[in-house]
């Protein structure tokens, strides 16, 4: 039976959920829900729940699985017609490749997507800065207490329409001095997401003001019980310290009750890579592409 693939709608993100729960590995943050739904426009995601299991269809620019979501190891890959008609697979999880090399063994290609690779982070040491690695880090964040009469408060839906128009402008400065499809289509997720921020379950977020004004916020979702991704965080950079800021203070007092904190992919950026390295990760969570022969 072919599988019937729909729009990315808010109406069964529940089921989804149910999904997500019952994957065995700690999942990336492409299957954050919140992720699929405000991407799911630029990338033309479309999905098709099929026993216990949710498939993921890109169709822009190239139509192309995601990784299925749900309880991998109670489901016949072997026989599964999916893989056989569709073939390629992107975004895959490490542990989902190890199930395959043992329905297929010798018939899959399994290739690393490095650029996909998301950065984890211990939450305690992203709070504390402690220690020779993060002096930089904590001299930034120091500098900025010093220097600004900030408020930080946590993310509210009577705020969005200020995030969203510090998001505005935050976008037309980059737009003009390094404009890209990248920024452009990051603006777009960030907006649908903003938008439908209080029919979102489990989202959460900061905002940090000075005067009154938004300069920088933050959106993040629980990934399960120890570990929640971060999606968007925006500052404004004529406020040094800005980054260091948010990032620091909304760990403190929204995120302390998780272990880890999944900061994302680089997306084989340089500058963006060295960042992420700059914060000393953890771990990764490996994603890789895989084709069946």
């Amino acid at each position: 039976m072919p599988l019937n693939f729909e729009p990315i709608s808010l109406d069964r993100q529940a089921e989804y959920h149910a999904c997500l729960t019952g994957c065995p590995q700690l999942l990336t943050s492409d299957f954050s829900f919140a992720n699929v739904f405000g991407w799911a426009e630029h990338y033309g995601l479309e999905w098709a729940f099929h026993k216990d299991l949710c498939f993921i269809r890109q169709t822009k620019p190239e139509t192309i699985l995601w990784a299925p979501v749900g309880p991998w190891e109670a489901y016949d890959w072997t026989n599964c017609r999916t893989m056989h008609e569709s073939g390629k697979f992107t975004r895959v999880p490490e542990a989902l490749t190890r199930l395959w090399s043992v329905a297929y063994g010798n018939n899959i290609l399994i290739e690393e997507s490095r650029e996909h690779w998301d950065y984890i982070y211990s939450v305690e040491d992203l709070i504390s800065l402690k220690g020779k690695k993060f002096h930089k880090k904590k001299n930034l964040l120091n500098q900025f207490k010093k220097n600004y009469l900030y408020a930080y408060e946590s993310m509210a839906p009577e705020c969005v329409e200020e995030v969203l128009e510090m998001q505005d402008e935050w976008y037309k400065w980059y737009e003009e001095n390094n404009p890209s499809d990248a920024l452009k289509a990051e603006n777009r997720a960030i907006t649908r997401v903003l938008h439908n921020i209080d029919q979102i379950d489990g989202l959460m977020g900061a905002t940090l003001r000075v005067e009154g004004k938004v300069i920088a916020y933050t959106v993040a979702e629980p990934l399960c019980d120890d570990s929640l991704v971060i999606h968007f965080e925006k500052g404004d950079v004529r406020y040094k310290g800005v980054y260091q800021a948010i990032n620091q203070m909304f760990l403190e007092k929204d995120g302390a009750g998780f272990t880890n904190v999944n900061r994302e992919q680089d997306l084989g950026d340089e500058g963006l890579r060295k960042a992420k390295l700059s914060y000393n990760p953890s771990f990764f969570l490996k994603k890789f592409e895989t084709t069946l022969l």
